[in-house]
């Protein structure tokens, strides 16, 4: 399947020459909306693998429509503009823009500059993944030390022994080590 590219068309320039680049380069344009405050919606119905925003200074209600899309419908998006400003560039990245080119759609470096925005969102969601599974094992760890702290208090267990006990509860119950950890956690709490 052609990956499919939503255009968002926030000036008020035609997009025919773009649509025609992409799709002599194997994209498919499944829609062309003409505001950002529409972008979400569409995001949501027509599912793209990437959007195109062409502006000519992205405003605060396009930053703001990126960052719910960003965190609701993730997808890589290209920026097309020409604002040069830093403070505005640094506002879209923040937003979830994946590539920001200045001067406006140039539709002989399209393909290029899809594909590299694609690796580098699909990179930063790795990233964004690898960590979230890293915070999570830390908080586990966190429960689970919790929970040895509070047998070896009240039992006057070693820190070996407390986590015998714990692992060895958890096999016979046919629970998640850190799911046992939480409910100890918890009925201490409650104590």
């Amino acid at each position: 399947m052609k990956p499919s590219i939503l255009i968002v068309n926030d000036t008020n320039r035609p997009m025919d020459a773009a649509r025609h680049a992409l799709e002599a380069a194997g994209y498919e344009v499944i829609d062309e909306v003409d505001s950002a405050k529409a972008l979400l919606h569409a995001v949501s119905i027509r599912m793209p693998d990437v959007v195109i925003i062409d502006t000519n200074s992205p405003s605060r209600d396009t930053l703001e429509q990126l960052s719910v899309m960003h965190t609701e419908a993730p997808r890589p998006v290209v920026m097309f503009s020409n604002e040069a400003d830093r403070d505005t560039i640094r506002k879209a990245v923040a937003a979830g823009v994946s590539a920001y080119i200045v001067d406006g759609l140039s539709t002989e470096r399209l393909a290029p500059i899809l594909e590299v925005a694609k690796a580098q969102f699909e990179q930063k969601h790795e990233m964004a993944v690898r960590l979230a599974n890293a915070e999570q094992q830390l908080a586990d760890r966190k429960l689970i030390e919790k929970a040895k702290g509070i047998l070896m208090a009240r039992k006057g267990l070693s820190e070996q022994e407390a986590f015998e006990q714990l692992r060895s509860l958890s096999m016979k119950q046919g629970q998640k080590l850190v799911d046992l950890a939480r409910q100890l956690v918890s009925m201490a709490d409650l104590l």
